[in-house]
């Protein structure tokens, strides 16, 4: 019998016992992972928890083929765990954030630095004891590339626009570009530390900010921990009700990023339209809930508004003339010469790069693979309403924007079928209390990509710890990878075709 074959399987929305995860030891932890992922399995978290004065460390593997999840854990007693990120590229940030976190040292690291900050925090923080504050991110030693003529830029953290703070420090020999490294933690608000205890009556506050832009994925994503810890089922029409606005959600930001590309190519035209039509999206969403980002929508036991007849008639024609305005001003883009010479390979992330680097998202499929949470991991009503992956595969610029552009297509296919004829019944039904001793996983499909909620609960049913791994977690690194050997002037065009969220690494 295989390490892998010994641990306990369960789908996304479902919870195991946490007495039912054998505590392997390091070899054993370590042969899974290298199994799992020669078997095509991904890592969808990795991270660590305190215990005692100790540091247990929990791996959660999805084999999208099956749809099956797996948890593997280990105990690390001592100062430092060996690494294995020279083997995996997958688990590279989650070691350095372990480390950050928790003290630990990974030892082997090919690359050891930091995620959020320039030095580890006490490992107290783990356990819920106040740390000392840690260093300024942004302050840490930069790789540097050595010879002639080679010199350093450095954007951020403040831009010139209303967006997020990040520092990026490009080593560059005239135009072209050798080396990226990207530098966050300017957006650390330590949610994952205010979530422990709960849940409460703040819980839901902090997961629905916890990338703004993303409100409806991560509460859908925490409804559903809440969901299996509880034993509960939702009724179809509240999870019919969760999957429109996630949708609508999805419309909405790539709406508005096939805009903010065509702006960065000044073909404003399209700039122009899709900046209004991102607004009507937005507003669809606040007919159904009174917001616009869909705050107070998702609720653990299904959803907390409705729409009757007259509402869903209403969203259903609001709902076409945008989808009718959108492909007059998208398709625009692909019959243009002059936006398809600066898309086309530009940016470009191979295949084996994207498999290697465990990418997920529109960024995933547009380097063909074929992976979506939807599909593979499907809960509520994607069960019984699927959507057709879109995928592409040249990895560039015009590969992202296009299969957004399809995205954006199957989502109001979607959208339209559910206001059309939305399940009967109630919206929501109650919820009891969390289960003790037991771990709860929900992988849910956000515009960016796979959304990740892992829940232990303590002996009273509270969270003893809550990880939130959002999609951007996974794809920073492919942003810096499809930089190198570019002109610095195409940076704007690469960073909006991956969009990630700042804060939503900074958890």
């Amino acid at each position: 019998m295989t390490p892998l074959s010994r641990l306990p399987s369960l789908r996304s929305g479902g919870a195991v016992p946490r007495s039912a995860i054998p505590d392997l030891g390091w070899a054993d932890f370590a042969r899974v992972l290298h199994t799992a992922v020669a078997q095509g399995w991904r890592v969808a978290a990795y991270f660590g928890a305190a215990e005692g004065s100790a540091v247990r460390l929990h791996l959660v593997l999805a084999d999208d083929d099956a749809s099956e999840l797996a948890v593997a854990t280990t105990l690390i007693d001592g100062a430092t765990f060996p690494s294995l990120a020279g083997d995996c590229a997958q688990v590279d940030l989650f070691e350095r954030e372990i480390a950050e976190q928790h003290g630990l040292s990974p030892a082997g690291h090919p690359r050891p630095g930091p995620v959020r900050f320039s030095r580890t925090l006490d490992p107290r923080a783990a356990s819920g004891a106040t740390p000392p504050a840690p260093d300024a991110p942004g302050t840490q030693d930069f790789y540097t590339v050595a010879g002639e003529e080679v010199h350093e830029v450095g954007v951020g953290p403040v831009h010139a626009g209303v967006i997020e703070p990040g520092h990026f420090r490009f080593q560059c020999h005239g135009e072209e570009v050798f080396h990226l490294e990207i530098s966050l933690g300017y957006q650390h608000r330590g949610v994952e530390r205010a979530l422990l205890g709960g849940p409460d009556r703040r819980t839901l506050a902090y997961v629905e900010t916890a990338a703004g832009d993303t409100t409806i994925g991560h509460a859908t994503a925490y409804c559903e921990v809440v969901e299996a810890l509880a034993r509960c089922r939702v009724p179809s029409r509240g999870a019919a009700l969760r999957g429109l606005a996630l949708e609508l959600e999805r419309l909405a930001n790539h709406v508005g990023d096939l805009g903010a590309l065509a702006g960065d190519v000044a073909f404003l035209p399209t700039a122009s339209w899709c900046g209004r039509l991102r607004g009507d999206f937005l507003n669809l969403t606040a007919e159904l809930c009174g917001s616009r980002f869909g705050r107070g929508l998702a609720r653990p036991g299904g959803a907390a508004f409705d729409a009757d007849g007259e509402l869903a008639a209403r969203m259903l024609d609001r709902l076409e003339a945008a989808a009718a305005d959108c492909r007059s001003a998208i398709e625009l883009l692909w019959d243009s010469a002059s936006v398809m010479s600066r898309f086309e390979r530009t940016g470009t992330v191979p295949r084996e790069v994207a498999v290697e680097l465990g990418l997920v998202g529109p960024a995933a499929r547009a380097s063909g693979l074929d992976r979506d949470a939807r599909r593979d991991h499907a809960n509520g009503i994607f069960r019984s309403h699927p959507i057709p992956v879109a995928a592409a595969d040249s990895g560039d610029v015009h590969a992202r924007a296009y299969v957004r552009w399809i995205e954006i297509q199957r989502s109001v296919d979607f959208a339209r079928e559910l206001l059309r004829a939305l399940p009967h019944g109630a919206a929501r039904d109650p919820v009891r209390d969390a289960t003790p001793d037991r771990l709860a996983v929900s992988l849910v499909e956000g515009w960016r990509g796979e959304i990740c909620h892992v829940a232990l609960t303590d002996g009273d049913g509270r969270f003893a710890r809550y990880k939130i791994v959002d999609p951007s977690f996974h794809n920073w690194s492919a942003l810096a990878w499809a930089m190198r050997g570019q002109q610095i002037s195409d940076f704007p065009l690469c960073n909006k075709s991956f969009n990630l969220s700042y804060c939503g690494h900074d958890l």
